[in-house]
């Protein structure tokens, strides 16, 4: 055998190995390394989002200087999960990005995207996570480890700011997709929810797990256990009106060349 038969086969193996999925999920990690990384993916972002908010509201009484300090603690923490995980799970950490990339795949054929089985490993993977990590933070912060909290999120118009944060996430992560640029999402995602913290009524939920899991602190992360059906609702909502916004502003059609020249 020459040195150069070995990168040849190499290469026939590279050809015959699964595509990466056209959602959000990356080749093929045994199932489970990708649901230990969506728990604990899920875990370290709940606790990141709760744990800054008490140690915000232990800083200063000031409710801007709050909000500044809890949505820069979840850009940096999100986007450093997402580059960290993604490689393994695809760092969905969210019920709502799973459903979605399952609906997108049911068609595509085998290993294009998730599928039941994997949905239902993931989901309860990520729900567990985040109560894992609402528990966590306030074990760190020596807050009761369960607390129901008393913030009541029912008013129409923060249903209605879940819809349009869900949305626009999906839009977003699907969107690069389609045109094959998640590499950014580490920095695009942590980027849109940071923003979608200050421009969406719900300071950007977004994710039914997180919205379970921030029921379970009573601190200033936290919702209560009555609003989280309807803000799980909405985001469902939310995340079916982005696969259509994402069927219609990145519809297939055209050439390769075309396509990967859409900005």
């Amino acid at each position: 055998m020459t040195a150069t038969e070995p990168a040849a086969s190499d290469a026939i193996a590279v050809d015959r190995a699964p595509q990466p999925a056209p959602g959000a999920t990356p080749s093929r990690s045994p199932l489970i390394a990708r649901a230990a990384a969506e728990l604990v993916g899920t875990a370290a972002l709940v606790a990141v989002v709760v744990g800054s908010g008490i140690q915000a509201t232990e800083l200063t009484g000031d409710v801007a200087l709050q909000l500044l300090a809890n949505s820069l603690a979840t850009v940096f923490g999100l986007g450093v999960l997402i580059a960290l995980l993604g490689p393994v799970s695809g760092a969905h950490f969210n019920p709502a990005v799973t459903v979605a990339e399952w609906w997108t795949a049911r068609r595509a054929g085998a290993g294009a995207g998730v599928t039941a089985r994997e949905l239902a490993v993931y989901v309860p993977s990520q729900i567990a996570g985040a109560v894992a990590g609402a528990v966590l933070a306030d074990a760190m912060f020596g807050e009761p480890l369960v607390k129901w909290s008393q913030h009541d999120r029912s008013a129409g118009n923060l249903l209605l700011g879940e819809v349009v944060a869900t949305a626009g996430l999906i839009l977003l992560i699907f969107g690069l997709a389609r045109t094959d640029r998640l590499r950014f999402a580490p920095v695009a995602v942590a980027s849109y929810i940071g923003a979608a913290y200050w421009f969406t009524s719900s300071t950007s939920f977004a994710n039914p797990a997180v919205t379970i899991g921030r029921a379970f602190t009573d601190t200033f992360a936290g919702i209560a256990p009555a609003s989280v059906p309807g803000f799980i609702g909405m985001q469902l909502i939310g995340a079916a009106l982005g696969l259509a916004l994402v069927a219609v502003i990145f519809m297939r059609g055209g050439t390769a060349q075309d396509r990967s020249a859409a900005p």
